[in-house]
């Protein structure tokens, strides 16, 4: 019962909300939109209609169109860039994770100097306290997997030192707003709407055997665990099925919150060595490829079993008691998705990079180490990689 919990974003969910977002108070008079370096925004008229709502609203916008998949702090720091030379008040983060881990990242380096590896706390960066308030922003997800528009952090990564941290942890990186709207999440593919609920799904698992686990975290963890499971299918299946987006979009939100009360482990840690050196694997699709494997590990050294048969039950099995019954359920969730296939080497990943991804896993996100119920070594880490190859 023991647990620290602020979460100071106040959020708008469900369908229509955007249509609400001109009706709010504003921290500002000009805005910077930040979207993907993809079509989607615009062809699905999502940057329209977002536009249209700041400007019923008394706010200026520009648009900056730049943000790929697993953001580069090359980008980062050219949106700071843009920011600061059009003067803007905050910034509305629309798009997936990377848009919104991106832009809360530009909206602290549009009002601190040099550049965001310097105050990165882990790996080569430099580990300089972030002095000055970023820039408020506003988050508008498209996707349900991050859970980003509840939580302080931004994910950057370096592709000179193949790394991929977690950037601030402040307070004042918490959006101030947050418009979770699932008819914005309508037209993602079936295979990312896979990919994406899989990272919903995992944070909220990682959450739920963490060290840090508790009470106020489980309540969260368990509810995005069954909304996952129970609808994700019928997501992939059927895309325009509002309630099922509805559902998944409510457990990405909640799994956002299960990382702010309880924390992810090592998992993540590892995944996110592996796009670090592969930057066009999906976050979510690292994370189906090594699951398995990665939950065998910790079910087979019986550090929470019952807490495995409590997630397997939250799946649909209801009178589970066996911690392997999670394995059951999650290959059966991957099954009904068409990603349970999924392997290192279908995106080029070679064998002889198991050392130095564990390396750098464990160098830049070291923390989430210790959040695991059991140790997890190097060779551990080496076995997770190699069953999940082939």
């Amino acid at each position: 019962m023991v647990f620290n919990m602020y979460i100071p974003t106040r959020i708008l969910f469900g369908p229509g909300r955007l249509r609400e977002l001109g009706a709010q108070e504003m921290p500002g008079e000009k805005a910077m939109i930040v979207i993907s370096n993809g079509k989607s925004a615009r062809e699905h008229g999502y940057l329209g209609r977002t536009e249209e709502q700041l400007r019923l609203a008394g706010v200026k916008t520009v648009v900056f169109d730049e943000v790929e998949p697993n953001p580069s702090k090359e980008t980062v720091m050219a949106g700071a860039a843009f920011a600061r030379k059009h003067h803007v008040d905050f910034i509305v983060a629309l798009g997936g994770g990377s848009c919104m881990d991106a832009a809360k990242v530009m909206a602290v380096m549009a009002k601190n100097e040099g550049d965001c590896w310097d105050y990165m706390s882990r790996g080569t960066g430099k580990r300089q306290p972030i002095r000055r308030r970023p820039l408020p922003t506003i988050a508008i997800p498209t996707t349900a997997g991050t859970g980003s528009e509840v939580d302080s952090w931004g994910v950057v990564s370096n592709d000179e030192t193949h790394e991929k941290m977690g950037f601030g942890a402040i307070d004042e990186m918490f959006p101030l707003l947050a418009i979770v709207d699932p008819e914005l999440v309508r037209t993602v593919s079936p295979l990312f709407t896979a990919f994406q609920g899989f990272d919903a799904l995992f944070h909220s698992v990682e959450g739920y055997i963490s060290r840090l686990a508790n009470s106020m975290s489980d309540m969260y963890a368990l509810t995005a665990i069954e909304n996952v499971a129970r609808n994700l299918p019928e997501a992939v299946r059927d895309g325009n099925n509002l309630q099922a987006r509805e559902k998944t979009a409510f457990a990405s939100t909640l799994s956002g919150v299960v990382m702010n009360i309880s924390s992810c482990t090592s998992q993540h840690s590892l995944e996110h060595a592996m796009s670090a050196y592969h930057r066009e694997l999906p976050h979510g699709a690292g994370l189906i490829m090594i699951s398995k494997a990665y939950f065998t590990y910790f079910i087979e050294k019986h550090g929470c079993d019952e807490r495995f048969a409590r997630m397997a039950q939250a799946m649909g099995m209801e009178g589970a008691k066996d911690p392997k019954d999670f394995l059951t359920a999650l290959v059966r969730l991957q099954e009904e998705c068409g990603v349970a296939d999924l392997k290192m080497s279908d995106y080029g990943i070679h064998a002889d990079e198991f050392g130095i991804m564990e390396e750098k896993a464990r160098a830049t996100m070291a923390g989430l180490f210790r959040c695991d119920r059991s140790v997890l070594g190097r060779e551990d880490c080496i076995a997770i990689y190699e069953k999940s190859y082939l």
